[in-house]
């Protein structure tokens, strides 16, 4: 298993991934079905942030098929330029083997390389596997977002943590 920063080449499985993990978890933003992107769509944005100086997608790769990604999406403004937003997703087969932490490794390793000073990100309370992997990479609560998504019939909370470099 290798982690590795995307290429345009891999906006399909991507986009696939993607779906893929947002029908397993109940923890993705968006519901299965709903991200209507094309591999094109995804194309263009993987090229737009490689030509950002703040901004990445890193994937998880296990006998050439994409198994997870982390999208790091640096602050546009000046003031927030040194701050990332942090996405991660891992197909649920492949949970738990480490591929998280890889990949915030590797994030970890790019930031600084950047100047990078802010790694934040938002989680479901109740995501505890998530939440763990999270306070294991040094992330901190910094708050609680109440009744922030609506899943199943129900508002659900989501921490804001964040880690500074």
């Amino acid at each position: 298993m290798g982690i590795r920063e995307i290429m345009a080449s891999d906006a399909e499985d991507l986009v696939n991934l993607i779906k893929q993990v947002e029908k397993e978890s109940e923890f993705m933003l968006m519901e299965a079905g709903e991200r209507q992107v094309t591999a094109e769509q995804q194309r263009n944005r993987i090229e737009s942030m490689k030509n950002s100086e703040n901004s990445t997608i890193f994937v998880a790769e296990k006998d050439n098929n994409l198994v997870g990604y982390l999208f790091a999406i640096g602050g546009t403004a000046r003031r927030t330029q040194h701050s990332v937003y942090i996405v991660i997703g891992i197909l649920k087969d492949y949970r738990g083997q480490k591929i998280g932490t890889k990949l915030f490794e590797s994030l970890k390793e790019w930031a600084i390389e950047r100047n990078i000073r802010r790694l934040e990100l938002t989680t479901v309370t109740r995501n505890t596997a998530g939440v763990a992997l999270y306070k294991k990479m040094g992330f901190e609560i910094e708050g609680t977002k109440r009744h922030s998504l609506y899943i199943a019939g129900e508002f659900v909370d989501e921490y804001y943590m964040a880690k500074l470099l």
